[in-house]
């Protein structure tokens, strides 16, 4: 058993002791963390950084539960009533009907079995996948690492937007605030801070604690872990969650409410049958009763498809694996549901619609321009000067020198590679820097001794340096170049500090947009002198004011080449796509009208954060309902605007990457978190996670979500007309048998019944399990992508579907009392019945019935795998529906051949003319589904 995660860290309340004590009985540096050897051996010594899961129910009763179904109690009365009748009459012999009842009793709650643990399989290998991560500090270098390897004494270095991965002491803190509502209940976020406790408080006032399972709203921090696993504050109550329940989705719910109607509607369509039978033939003996009662539970047993909600978790599952392998991976299994109906797609534009590829281009000071080659983050380049050569230097050096100190990213040269670690945008002021000579002198002077982080509503960070050879401090500011601006009273030439006047204010803002109509993503820079300022009074926001203009830059992320078809084809699907950014509008409008995202409009619109605000509400409806670019947008404008598409009965995804993104990803139908840039906190309020944080996976994974719930609505339309088909097939039978003539050989005067409770009961087996899930994988057939995206309210069994399927019901009830006509003496037709054996007339007949309804269903999932599309396009394209059908073949055949199985299904031996007849009444089947689907298509090009 794993030791205590706690007691490896102290044995006194970290809370009232300094954090540097905490670190020191921790055994751990806080500048370098802990070693790897060190981590592995804790990690082996106290165990994951996990909660421990609920008792695990055994296989055995998780068997059992496969029983608890009442179609499967009505199954094991009659097969007690059957031992009964058996008995009864004497236990000659073997009781037949009881043994064979029972054996497919135990085959299907085996196959349920199966599927059930492959549907949990798959769903915990998803829970692998999305699994959170945690930054901490290893051999002095961040590592990003699965929460589970967090151990105690490891350093945690949180930021906005990050999931704490563990109980932890802080060792510094600046403007941290942590949510802490999954703990407290508290609404609001806690500013947190490192100093000492001088008495114990509740959970809810440990400022200078962090826990699992919180997540930090704002600014940065670092900690040193004191408790992980059930030994956090989250494990004390991990109990709660063995009682959460999850909710059903639409479309569990409606399978259920299908599942109950259709039941009673077979329960008395088999009582019909049985009283019916019982009228017409008579009761002479318990064995005759024991027959009637038996045929009319194995009806109702195989018209309710029960193994529908185990194919399709089992279904959802696998689809959800296959998107997963296309980087997208779905956190809940039915939310495959709503993303094939997504009709609006909101996007951000870095890295989703571009190739978040950040490169440093262009840096405008008030003396010219340099432009710096190169691409991506491999730091080399060439420098161009454009201006006043000496001035120009001096005013870039500032501009990059505060760019990267006002940066949390890291860039580093990994197995031949230049790699970062941070904000793509930061780090391109790390390649930058290692371009231009000098800049690096600069930095060298400077000690970086607080942080103002970076807020998305005012859109600035600041950090403050004190150069200790001075012995001054400066503020360096970079953010939103507009916004930036605005607090800055002073412009940097050369290298001196002049008057910033209104006239040199309207040059630099044109700078900025003529920059920005280039397709760059512009950021500003600025300083100022601190001497009202030093580390130990604290740093932050209300320090940026009175600001020294630094520069601009311009960065250039160029859009992906792949976005461009992706929203081209997304358009053709009926999904609009709707670009919100907080780059500044022109480069919005430019980077949009080049994707393609408003079609036929060159200079599209882009509304910002501002022309929002003034909006009433009717004016926001409308620019939601028009405009698809939006630019200088806060997290509550895009709340905002899912909802306001909500209303207009959209189906919404919304993509995301920080921590404020959260609410509107929350709110929308699908959030999509980004995977690479990504918060935990993003991360965990989202339905989808992107693996490339690319919008054409979105696309991709709407396409796949399409063909997921297309193969749905396929093998539920196969299952419930096959099963249609058996009760139309028994009832038709039963009552029209007498009306034609048709009369048992053997029983003069009684009516003929087609099919036995135990071939029921085996049609039911083969064919509701392997063709069905089969289907569940089949690859798109029609073109998803060229019909709108399904209604609102649209419900996945329509009454179309529901003409289908009692359609295709009565085809195949009709053929095979057909079949039966043609085997037997008397009737309309007639003319086989000569073919079977004196004695056999019936018995063959009724096993050429049977035969005929498996083929029937087996050409029925050929039909079913297409609305409209032929049943031969795509024919082979399915290797497990064949295999599927091979297996149902070779079964058939064996029931009908091999004497024993003969004796237990009561069936008779098949000349090669009946088995023809099988296969033609199979053939009936697709040739009536042909030219419904050529209906169908010659309707729609009318239309």
């Amino acid at each position: 058993m794993a030791e205590s995660a706690s007691l490896a860290v102290t044995q006194a309340d970290p809370t009232l002791i300094p954090a540097e004590q905490v670190a020191l009985e921790a055994q751990v540096d806080p500048e370098i963390g802990l070693t790897a050897a060190e981590a592995a051996a804790r990690l082996e010594r106290y165990g994951p950084n996990q909660l421990t899961a609920g008792a695990t129910e055994p296989a055995w009763k998780r068997m059992l539960k496969q029983f608890a179904d009442p179609l499967v109690y009505l199954l094991l009365a009659a097969i007690a009533i059957s031992l009964i009748a058996w008995a009864a009459e004497g236990a000659a012999g073997v009781p037949v009907d009881a043994i064979v009842i029972a054996l497919i009793v135990i085959a299907n709650a085996v196959i349920g079995f199966v599927q059930e643990n492959k549907a949990e399989d798959a769903v915990a290998a998803l829970a692998d996948m999305t699994a959170a991560h945690s930054t901490v500090l290893r051999d002095g270098k961040l590592v990003d690492l699965e929460s589970a390897g967090i151990v105690p004494g490891d350093i945690l270095v949180l930021s906005e937007g990050d999931a704490v991965g563990a109980d932890a002491r802080l060792l510094t803190a600046s403007s941290l605030r942590v949510q802490e509502a999954s703990l407290t209940g508290e609404s609001e976020a806690v500013t947190k801070d490192v100093a000492a406790l001088t008495s114990q408080v509740q959970l809810g006032d440990r400022l200078n604690m962090v826990y699992k399972g919180t997540a930090v709203a704002r600014g940065v921090g670092r900690a040193v872990v004191t408790g992980t696993g059930m030994d956090t504050e989250m494990g004390h109550i991990a109990t709660l969650l063995d009682q959460t329940k999850g909710d059903k989705s639409p479309l569990e719910l409606e399978i259920a409410k299908i599942s109950k109607v259709l039941g009673l509607l077979v329960i008395v369509i088999a009582v019909v049958v049985m009283a019916a039978v019982a009228l017409i033939n008579g009761v002479r003996s318990v064995g005759d009763a024991v027959d009637i009662l038996l045929m009319g539970v194995s009806l109702a047993v195989a018209a309710v498809p029960e193994g529908l909600p185990a194919i399709l978790s089992l279904v959802l599952a696998i689809g959800v694996r296959m998107l997963a392998g296309r980087n997208a991976v779905m956190k809940d299994l039915h939310s495959v549901e709503t993303l094939g109906a997504v009709s609006v797609i909101c996007s951000d534009k870095t890295g989703t619609l571009t190739k978040n590829e950040m490169t440093l281009r262009e840096i405008v000071t008030a003396s010219g321009r340099v432009r710096l080659s190169g691409i991506g983050y491999e730091p080399t380049g060439e420098v161009r000067l454009v201006g006043r050569g000496e001035e120009v230097m001096a005013e870039v050096h500032r501009v990059i020198g505060a760019g990267v100190l006002a940066n949390n990213a890291q860039l580093e040269h990994v197995g031949g590679q230049w790699q970062i670690q941070g904000d793509p945008t930061e780090a391109a002021f790390l390649v930058a820097e290692r371009k231009i000579e000098g800049v690096g002198d600069l930095l060298a002077q400077y000690q970086r001794v607080g942080e103002a982080p970076f807020d998305s509503e005012r859109k600035l960070m600041s950090v403050l340096g004190h150069n200790p050879e001075l012995g001054m401090s400066h503020v360096f500011t970079k953010g939103a170049p507009d916004v930036l601006l605005e607090r800055c009273v002073e412009e940097q030439v050369g290298g001196e500090a002049h008057a910033l006047t209104d006239q040199r204010r309207a040059e630099i803002s044109g700078q900025i947009v003529d920059l920005s109509e280039e397709g760059y993503r512009t950021l500003g820079v600025a300083w100022r002198e601190a001497e009202d300022l030093d580390a130990e009074g604290g740093f932050d926001e209300e320090s940026e004011h009175d600001l020294v203009w630094a520069g601009f830059v311009g960065i250039i992320d160029p859009p992906r080449e792949e976005a461009t078809a992706a929203i081209k084809d997304a358009h053709r699907a009926g999904i609009r796509t709707v670009m919100i950014t907080g780059d500044h509008p022109v480069t919005a409008a430019k980077i949009a009208s080049d994707l393609g995202i408003v079609e036929g409009d060159d200079h599209p619109r882009a509304v910002t954060g501002r022309e929002l605000d003034a909006l009433d509400d009717e004016g926001w409806r409308e620019t939601v309902r028009t405009v698809s670019v939006y630019a200088r947008v806060s997290p509550e404008h895009k709340l905002r605007i899912v909802d306001a598409l909500q209303e207009q009965r959209q189906i919404v995804s919304m993509t995301g990457d920080g921590v404020n993104d959260a609410p509107a990803l929350k709110s929308a139908d699908i959030g999509i978190a980004m995977g690479i840039t990504g918060t935990e906190v993003t991360k965990e309020a989202a339905e989808m996670i992107l693996g490339d944080d690319n919008y054409s996976t979105i696309v991709a994974a709407v396409r796949q979500g399409r063909v997921i719930y297309d193969n749905i609505k396929k093998f539920i339309r196969y299952l419930l007309s096959s099963n249609m088909g058996e009760v139309a097939t028994v009832f038709l039978g039963v009552v029209l048998g007498g009306v034609i003539g048709l009369a048992d050989p053997g029983n003069p005067g009684a009516t003929v019944v087609p099919l036995l409770a135990t071939q029921i009961l085996w049609i039911n087996l083969v064919t509701d399990s392997g063709p069905a899930l089969a289907m569940g994988v089949d690859p798109e057939i029609d073109d998803v992508m060229a019909r709108k995206p399904r209604g609102f309210n649209d419900r996945i069994i329509d009454s179309h579907m529901w003409s289908r399927i009692i359609g295709i019901g009565l085809v195949m009830g009709i053929v095979n009392l057909v079949i039966y006509d043609l085997s037997l003496p008397g009737g309309l037709i007639g003319g086989l019945e000569h073919l079977a054996p004196a004695g056999q007339e019936f018995a063959v007949a009724r096993t050429t019935v049977f035969t005929a309804l498996v083929f029937m269903q087996l050409f029925n999932a050929i039909n079913s795998r297409a609305d409209v599309t032929s049943a031969f396009s795509h024919l082979f394209t399915n290797k497990w529906l064949w295999l599927s059908f091979a297996g149902v073949i070779v079964g058939q055949v064996l029931v009908v051949e091999v004497p024993a199985l003969q004796q237990a299904f009561g069936t008779a031996s098949l000349d090669l003319l009946h088995w023809a007849v099988a296969v033609g009444a199979g053939l009936v089947v697709l040739g009536y589904e042909e030219v419904v689907k050529l209906v169908r298509r010659a309707s729609a090009r009318r239309a």
